[in-house]
């Protein structure tokens, strides 16, 4: 079992948590150089800033490199630990464990409590603790002029790392409980919708199959009444017997069919119904919209790709579904779909020869009601919720999403991209 958590049920909003972290290191910057250069506190301030700037780069690459709107649980970690480390080293450099801003270091941990899994949680709480005991002992003397008197007893000096670790546990046992039951609460929410939704569906299909069989039985009976007539005047005729024959046996299997809706109309699901390869996925998807769209799609893959049969996942099928939609919508007369498989990973790139994403939201794909500016994109588009619910949907699927304007084509580009192994797990 992999030890970090599966992203289905764990992740964290990635502009939440680059939002807070610019707070943080606002607040790093200002409180470092105020006390220098206001107070008159002596440290090595090259240092600490530089120390600072790890943090500020690595929130760039939040921005600007790293393309998913969630950080699933893994990377999480990582950038709550890199938080947790950036703090330990400044508050090592001002005098360790009793620098009042040790408090901070249990914030990422009980910020991590509700957003990540629990063993993640429990590694990031004992690192946190063992870098608690090492500031105890392991410190920079605090900045001058304050190390002229601050003196502390040792009773008090070492009360300062058992009280923080104490409010570290309380605290995080609180949030991993009220997140526990918050969970739990949603998706007990979730699946009530879910259940309440199908039934108003087969409710919906049942009196719509009742209401169909009703009007529908009287114009079946003159129908074969016609052609029961037709038959005895041209019984003779082997050639018209034979296709009024064929009338009649149609006529009853139609009213056959609305019988047995009447009686059960509670009718499975029929679209991806089995394991299918995913360029069989693909193909059943773009034939639920050629049934409705002039538009010509064109599907392309290696013969020799992989064929990995993954099991029907609605939000896998809802995601692709999106995205194609987006493409068919868009799009002036073709969408493209190149698949590509083999031993590690599978990717389909949809294309369009539409105008593309505007570049005023360009920078913004993936989150939920954004609106270009331009007049031409207005009328079209919407608020940006297909993008984000399939991006999100494919995201906790383990799926790569990459989104901008296609290199080749005038159009727009999405680029999902899995691990072959994840197939396995979903």
């Amino acid at each position: 079992m992999k030890f970090f958590e599966t992203s289905k049920y764990f992740s964290l909003k990635k502009s939440t948590y680059i939002n807070l972290r610019w707070i943080a290191i606002i607040g790093q910057l200002t409180t470092i150089n105020v006390i220098y250069f206001i107070l008159g506190f002596e440290f090595n301030l090259i240092l600490e800033n530089l120390i600072i700037l790890i943090g500020t780069l690595s929130n760039l690459y939040l921005i600007y490199i790293h393309q998913k709107t969630q950080l699933l649980d893994k990377e999480a970690f990582f950038f709550l630990l890199l938080d947790i480390l950036q703090l330990s080293f400044l508050i090592y450099l001002t005098g360790g464990i009793v620098n009042p801003f040790a408090i901070f270091l249990i914030i990422p941990v009980i910020f991590s409590s509700s957003n990540i899994g629990f063993r993640s949680n429990l590694l990031l709480t004992v690192i946190t603790i063992l870098i608690i005991v090492l500031l105890t002992f392991f410190k920079q003397p605090l900045p001058y002029p304050v190390n002229e008197h601050f003196h502390v007893d040792p009773y008090y000096y070492y009360s300062i790392p058992i009280s923080l670790v104490i409010g570290l546990i309380f605290l995080n046992y609180f949030a991993l409980t009220f997140g526990i039951e918050s969970r739990l609460r949603k998706e007990a929410l979730n699946k009530m919708q879910e259940i309440m939704s199908k039934e108003h569906e087969l409710v919906s299909l049942g009196g719509q199959a009742a209401a169909a069989a009703h009007s529908l039985g009287t114009p079946f009976s003159t129908m074969k009444i016609i052609s029961t007539d037709l038959l005895k005047q041209f019984k003779e005729d082997k050639e018209v017997k034979q296709d009024i024959e064929l009338l009649i046996s149609q006529i009853d299997r139609c009213s056959e069919i609305l019988k047995k809706l009447t009686l059960n109309p509670i009718v499975e699901d029929s679209f991806i119904d089995k394991d299918l390869t995913i360029v069989n996925y693909v193909k059943e998807i773009v034939k639920s919209f050629e049934e409705t769209s002039k538009k010509e799609f064109i599907v392309n893959y290696d013969q020799n790709f992989n064929p990995l049969n993954i099991t029907k996942s609605i939000e896998i099928v809802y995601g692709l579904r999106n995205f194609i939609g987006n493409a068919n919508k868009f799009s002036k007369t073709k969408i493209f779909i190149n698949i590509k498989s083999d031993d590690l990973f599978t990717e389909i790139v949809i294309e369009d020869d539409g105008e593309g994403y505007p570049t005023d939201v360009l920078r913004k794909i993936g989150e939920p009601y954004i609106k270009s500016y331009k007049s031409f994109y207005k009328s079209k588009s919407g608020m940006g919720l297909g993008i984000f619910i399939g991006k999100t949907l494919l995201e906790k699927n383990y799926a790569n999403i990459l989104c901008r304007n296609s290199k080749t084509r005038t159009g727009a580009e999405v680029s999902i991209k899995w691990q072959n192994k994840d197939f396995l797990s979903l």
